[in-house]
C-alpha cells in the first residue's frame, strides 16, 4: 500500500498516478510493494527529524527510514517541499519533474540503491533516469 500524508504543505500531487507509478518501479526492480508512506513537509519538519534521527543538523530534501523485509519493501520517505521547490529552479526542472525525482529516490534506497560514493551516486542517478521514462508511460 502506497500512502501519502502532508504536514503542514499543501502539493498538487496525482496520487493515483504516482502510485501506479510506483508500484511499476517496484516491480521492475524484482521487488514486492509492502507499505511505503510518502510525508510531504516544510524545511523545518524535516531539519527536525534530521536533527532527531540522524544527528545531522543540516536541511535536505528527502529523508527515508527503511522497514523492508526481505524482497518487501516497506518504509517511510520524508521530503521537503521546500527543499524540492529549490532544487527545481537549481537543476532547470519542474516542480513536478523533482518532485519525482525525489519520490523515486526514496523507493531506489528501499530496493537497495545507495548513494553515498560517487560510483553509487552515478547509478542511482542512472536508475532515477530510468524510473523517470517509465512515469511517461500509461500505468493503468
Amino acid at each position: 500500500m502506497i500512502n501519502f500524508f502532508y504536514e503542514s504543505v499543501s502539493i498538487d500531487l496525482d496520487e493515483k498516478r504516482i502510485s501506479s507509478w510506483i508500484r511499476n518501479v517496484i516491480k521492475s526492480e524484482g521487488k514486492k510493494e509492502g507499505e511505503i508512506s510518502f510525508i510531504f513537509c516544510n524545511d523545518e519538519y524535516l531539519l527536525k527529524i534530521n536533527q532527531d534521527f540522524l544527528n545531522h543538523d543540516t536541511y535536505t530534501d528527502i529523508i527515508s527510514f527503511d522497514n523492508s523485509l526481505g524482497n518487501e519493501l516497506h518504509g517511510d520517505v520524508f521530503i521537503s517541499h521546500e527543499r524540492v521547490n529549490e532544487n527545481s529552479i537549481t537543476y532547470g526542472v519542474s516542480q513536478q519533474e523533482e518532485l519525482r525525482r525525489v519520490i523515486v529516490h526514496g523507493v531506489l534506497h528501499f530496493c537497495g540503491f545507495k548513494d553515498k560514493s560517487e560510483e553509487e551516486s552515478a547509478v542511482m542517478r542512472q536508475k532515477e533516469n530510468d524510473k523517470l521514462e517509465m512515469f511517461h508511460v500509461e500505468h493503468f
